[in-house]
């Protein structure tokens, strides 16, 4: 019997030659959300802490507060891309979680990184942060601008101090790669540069029995008009049906009436402790970060108190802003397609002719609430991320001057768990005056549908 020396070595060529084949088909295969593992030779996202997360976070929320034409709905749409590039930019290096393009409506592919080179990925979500900071706040004033600037430098030089220069620039380049694409992303989704829109002159009001009418701030216009047809994030959130208001009526024994009874008699009793509530959840565009910041500032603030890593706080950033971006494009949906009266217009003209409630009627119509929708996803988006039990207490107005006119300092607040709190900020504007039962109710119903929608996204491996 011959034995064919060359034999076994031939077997290994060609076995080893079916391995490298099969490694370039899977490869070749991965979808957009399922990368191959380039970064074999860096540290897990998890190995960094969340500081370059809480430190950008912070600057987002002064970009709001300090860019002009930040109203609520322009504020909600620039934190949703800035939440989307923290979790992209490092996404790589989180062993456990997949990227969400291929899965957002519209966004197909996001850069990769190289394979088997080094990443430093919280100089990654530096640059991506920074990039987001110039481009989606690009009317800041300069004085905003120089502070992200300043960040960006102050964060770079610790992590040179950590890692060769190198690496930071190879996870530099990444991050503003990643960033850009997003923001490419972001231009066609119809509320760009919306900051200069707020108020659209060519807006025709509709007239109609109970339709909205400007209120004491004397806005002809109401805001954002258009918002509605902005794309959302996620399709799923695009196509869930609207919920139709009460039928209009002014006949004391109907359901539509009592809505409306119910806000005009409640504001005539109001206690401190309800003036205090109205008043901390009112964010004032003129005077803080808005409501889609307010949660924002919630997901920080569960960060913090969680002491989670990088990963954990990128990814609670990014299903916080797109819950508060998609809310309030549904909500605007919702509101100019019933354009539904405020109590301010409707208890003046079927209950008291001289009624002025706690708060000032925002300038866009009622149903539904806005406040309602928003602290709603985002408190159910939060609780994939910190559990259904989750108390804390919110600090976001502390250091804000009292309410003299209202008589109201601003205390912190504890609450059991993030739906609490998404409850109370949906109470708070019954409160003040502004929204009905029905107009609140319908938002927590609504903005829970949106939240467990982007909880459904394939964030994990």
């Amino acid at each position: 019997m011959k034995v064919n020396l060359l034999q076994p070595l031939y077997r290994g060529i060609l076995n080893a030659a079916i391995a490298v084949a099969l490694v370039m088909v899977i490869y070749s295969c991965r979808t957009p959300n399922d990368p191959a593992n380039p970064t074999d030779n860096s540290k897990g996202a998890e190995t960094y802490t969340a500081d370059v997360a809480l430190k950008w976070s912070e600057m987002s929320l002064k970009l709001v507060q300090q860019s002009p034409g930040f109203t609520p709905p322009v504020a909600s749409r620039a934190l949703g891309y800035a939440g989307l590039a923290m979790y992209e930019s490092i996404v790589p290096g989180i062993k456990t979680n997949r990227s969400l393009a291929g899965q957002l409506n519209g966004l197909q592919t996001l850069p990769q990184p190289e394979a088997g080179k080094e990443y430093h990925w919280a100089a990654s979500a530096n640059a991506a942060q920074l990039f987001m900071a110039k481009n989606s706040w690009s009317n800041a004033p300069e004085k905003a601008r120089k502070m992200a600037d300043s960040l960006a430098s102050a964060l770079r030089a610790g992590f040179l101090a950590e890692s060769n220069q190198e690496v930071i620039e190879r996870s530099e380049t990444y991050g503003n790669a990643v960033a850009k694409a997003i923001f490419e992303w972001s231009k066609t989704d119809g509320g760009h540069e919306g900051f200069n829109r707020n108020f659209p002159a060519d807006y025709k009001v509709p007239v109609a029995p109970g339709a909205w009418q400007p209120t004491e701030n004397g806005k002809l216009i109401p805001m954002q008009p258009y918002w509605g047809k902005n794309r959302t994030f996620l399709k799923q959130n695009a196509s869930m049906p609207m919920p139709p208001p009460l039928p209009v009526s002014t006949q004391v024994n109907s359901p539509y009436f009592q809505q409306y009874f119910d806000v005009y008699k409640k504001n005539m009793i109001l206690t401190q402790p309800e003036k205090e509530i109205a008043v901390w959840w009112a964010d004032d565009p003129s005077e803080t970060f808005t409501p889609p910041g307010h949660s924002y500032n919630l997901a920080r603030i569960a960060i913090k108190n969680s002491k989670v890593s990088l990963d954990k706080a990128a990814e609670a950033l990014a299903r916080t802003g797109i819950a508060v971006a998609d809310a309030f494009i549904l909500c605007w949906k919702c509101k100019y397609a019933f354009n539904n009266e405020r109590p301010y217009t409707f208890v003046r003209r079927a209950i008291d002719p001289k009624w002025i409630p706690f708060w000032p009627a925002p300038p866009f119509p009622g149903y539904s609430s806005g406040h309602s929708t928003q602290s709603s996803a985002s408190a159910v988006a939060l609780e994939a991320v910190f559990g259904t039990d989750f108390a804390f207490v919110d600090d976001s107005h502390v250091n804000r001057v009292r309410d003299p006119k209202r008589n109201v300092d601003f205390k912190a607040r504890s609450f059991k768990s993030l739906w609490a709190a998404a409850e109370e900020s949906a109470y708070s504007r019954f409160l003040g005056g502004i929204h009905t039962f029905q107009d609140n109710d319908t938002g927590l119903k609504e903005g829970r549908k949106i939240g467990q929608n982007i909880n459904a996204l394939q964030w994990k491996k």
